[in-house]
């Protein structure tokens, strides 16, 4: 059985994903019975230095739901906390709701997504 952890960001302040987008793997993670950590906004969370960043990135085979990787390993990092290695970024921005998920309850272990 798979450690996989799934942190989903709903992304609410910045309005850069699409709602649907948003919507649509929130109800899919919530029907798929599949443990997940869902935050309101990690942008808001790294420019408040939230506790819970460092919680969140120590976690083994780290899956977060947000946007570009780049961004979301800069939002980390800017809160002084580095995410471990075996994390991947699917990006809500340029990724359907239907791959992402796809992506998130299959068997096959992610791999790690390049930053871009």
């Amino acid at each position: 059985m798979s450690s996989q952890r799934i942190l989903y960001c709903h992304c609410t302040y910045a309005n850069v994903v699409p709602a649907e987008v948003k919507q649509q793997v929130l109800q899919k993670l919530s029907e798929s019975g599949k443990a997940f950590d869902a935050v309101a906004d990690l942008c808001e969370m790294s420019a408040k230095r939230d506790p819970a960043l460092p919680l969140l990135a120590q976690q083994d085979d780290l899956q977060i739901v947000a946007c570009y990787p780049r961004a979301v390993k800069w939002l980390f990092s800017n809160a002084g906390v580095q995410l471990q290695a075996d994390s991947c970024v699917l990006n809500m921005r340029t990724e359907t709701a239907e791959a992402i998920v796809t992506q998130l309850l299959s068997d096959t272990p992610l791999s790690k997504t390049e930053s871009t």
